[in-house]
């Protein structure tokens, strides 16, 4: 039977369940929370305030929440175990990799292939060992071992530090059979960036990558070209109406499901229990961005428009469990 890794140790794929497979628990900014911990406040309450979000959705009988939380986005395991060690009844898989959209983070700027030029000889770029120590090893001695690999693509493009991340972390899913989700940009069209550096150059399967926030677009000929060329596409980010509407997510998943894709995509919120890099101001506009859209607001909608039950079991249970069936060990 296949495995997969989450906070509280391996479980069988089997065991997945509903399966949301882009939600945070967290993301912070390091610096600022070390050197301004007043802006995180209280350890105990913010524990106990992702307990109580992640518990009611856990008791709307999903099973596993997928938290893409890497290097540049805060993740920090010890908290998340906290967290996970008193909600039995959900599965966490975290992520490794590194998010950025335009250069790699300063630690990486003078290793692996910047050095390239001064040694006259290609030198190996350390992110992979990194990636494939937290997936075979656990994150820094926490014994966690993470289920995922994470990159980032958005407006920029493919600027040189993304691709190095997107090399990286390709490397590391050829030595592990780890899952890759990439944060795309689709109104730039990134999904076809991903395709020629991850796929066409590196050698990896677009089936094994989540193309997340493919929703941000009602451009259903695109996404249907890429659902075509085999990626899962993450349909992520209900709930967070800034730059579209509800109507418009929800629309474009009929439509897709219409066109036969329910199979090729995934759901979720991209929802977070505390963000420290967005206003307290503009907080009110997210108000309706919490982890029970799908199952108050998504469902409902698309029943009534005609998505079946059997199809949303495939978005939400058989693509899942197919992303990480795939490459895990038995």
């Amino acid at each position: 039977m296949a495995v997969v890794e989450t906070v509280r140790g391996p479980v069988e794929t089997s065991a997945l369940g509903r399966t949301y497979m882009h939600e945070h628990v967290f993301i912070l900014t390091p610096d600022v929370q070390l050197n301004h911990p007043e802006e995180w406040g209280d350890e105990d309450v913010r524990i106990a305030d992702a307990v109580a979000k992640l518990g009611a959705l856990a008791a709307q009988g999903v099973r596993t929440v997928v938290d893409p939380t890497v290097i540049g986005l805060g993740r920090y395991i010890p908290r998340i175990q906290r967290v996970a060690e008193q909600l039995p009844e959900l599965n966490i898989i975290v992520a490794t990799g590194c998010y950025t959209h335009t250069e790699v983070p300063l630690f990486f700027h003078h290793r692996g292939p910047a050095l390239n030029a001064v040694a006259g000889t290609d030198v190996p770029d350390p992110m992979v060992d990194m990636f494939v120590g937290d997936i075979e090893e656990g994150i820094a001695g926490t014994g966690v071992k993470a289920g995922l690999l994470k990159c980032a693509i958005d407006h920029q493009g493919l600027t040189p530090g993304v691709e190095r991340v997107m090399r990286a972390v390709a490397r590391a899913h050829l030595r592990t059979g780890t899952p890759i989700t990439v944060h795309t940009h689709p109104g730039s069209r990134t999904g076809w960036d991903v395709k020629r550096v991850l796929c066409d150059e590196e050698g990896v399967d677009p089936g094994r990558i989540v193309l997340g926030h493919s929703g941000d677009t009602t451009d259903v000929d695109h996404l249907t070209e890429l659902a075509e060329a085999g990626f899962v596409l993450g349909m992520d980010r209900f709930g967070l109406n800034v730059e579209t509407t509800f109507e418009a997510r929800a629309d474009t998943l009929v439509e897709m499901v219409r066109r036969g894709f329910a199979d090729r995509m995934v759901l979720s919120q991209d929802a977070s229990c505390y963000i420290d890099w967005i206003d307290p101001e503009v907080m009110p506009l997210l108000s309706q961005w919490h982890y029970l859209h799908i199952e108050d607001e998504v469902l409902p909608y698309v029943r009534k428009r005609g998505v079946t039950q059997e199809e949303i079991t495939r978005m939400l249970v058989d693509v899942p469990r197919r992303c990480f069936e795939d490459g895990a060990a038995g």
